[in-house]
């Protein structure tokens, strides 16, 4: 039963993004422009299935770890222990610390760790990072959430090509209808699409994010690691300083409810969309587990 609703979420998702990129394509372009919409669409159907997690690790600059590597020895261990098949270990090139879980099921599963994350926390915390990854991988959360990734991406991406082709021809149409996009619908276009892609990450769920918290605790058996690496990942001072002085050339918006914190979260209004639920109610949770709350 729950494979089954998982399943129908996924086609849900393909088709509401597949419908807002026909949408975009005709206010862009009209028929031609939807005509070329439908035909992306079915392109990042299919690829999102199929592909999707290259496309993720390959946006991040992912080098897949050696099988003598500290971290992909922790992650065969704790496979190990949680039944799962042995998914690769990528490493990912950014001082952002986090880390995430693609792929379209267990058995074709990757989980990558930044070189942030390796610099910020010691080996018991890295563990816990990484088994709660393995409880995206283990809860079948990864194909949706790489699904949601990849059309979110696409839908920010044409809506940076209707301000180019704004640009390029004159962001207007004369009376017999040539050239240019009408200055509304581009307006409406450049705003509403990132709302569309905050709605859709919003959509995956913030329950995901509990329940991968508490399946990684179960399987590294280490509530506390886990409490410990998020209190450290989410410190406000190490996030500003990311943010406003960092480059983060791979961690992208797009992808943010992959990671196991949105580094580009806010305390603004914006935090009402956050594909993740805050980091304090995490750690309660954790700890409550372990009766230290």
């Amino acid at each position: 039963m729950e494979r089954w609703k998982y399943q129908l979420k996924t086609v849900a998702l393909l088709v509401g993004m597949s419908a807002l990129l026909l949408v975009i394509g005709n206010a862009i372009g009209g028929t031609n422009g939807m005509m070329m919409a439908f035909v992306m669409a079915m392109v990042m159907n299919i690829g999102s299935y199929w592909f999707s997690d290259k496309i993720v690790l390959s946006m991040h600059g992912a080098k897949e770890l050696g099988p003598d590597h500290p971290v992909t020895r922790m992650v065969r261990e704790l496979s190990e222990r949680s039944g799962l098949p042995m998914p690769k270990v990528y490493g990912v090139p950014d001082q952002a610390p986090n880390a995430f879980a693609t792929g379209r099921d267990p058995e074709h599963a990757a989980v990558a760790v930044t070189d942030g994350l390796l610099r910020v926390l010691d080996a018991r915390e890295v563990r816990a990072v990484m088994a709660h990854e393995l409880g995206h991988v283990q809860n079948r959360d990864i194909l949706i959430s790489t699904v949601a990734a990849t059309l979110a991406s696409a839908v920010m991406y044409i809506a940076h090509f209707a301000q180019f082709a704004a640009w390029a021809g004159g962001g207007h149409r004369d009376g017999e209808n040539r050239g240019g996009i009408h200055p509304l619908v581009l307006l409406l276009t450049v705003i509403l699409a990132p709302i569309a892609t905050l709605l859709v990450q919003t959509a995956v769920s913030r329950s995901r994010e509990y329940l991968a918290d508490e399946t990684g605790a179960r399987i590294a058996g280490d509530p506390e690691g886990l409490a410990l690496a998020l209190e450290k990942i989410s410190d406000p001072a190490r996030l500003r300083r990311f943010q406003q002085e960092e480059a983060m050339p791979d961690m992208q918006p797009a992808f943010s409810h992959l990671y196991i914190v949105n580094h580009f979260s806010s305390g603004s209004m914006l935090s009402l969309f956050s594909t993740h639920p805050p980091v304090t109610e995490r750690v309660k949770r954790l700890r409550s587990m372990t009766g230290t709350a």
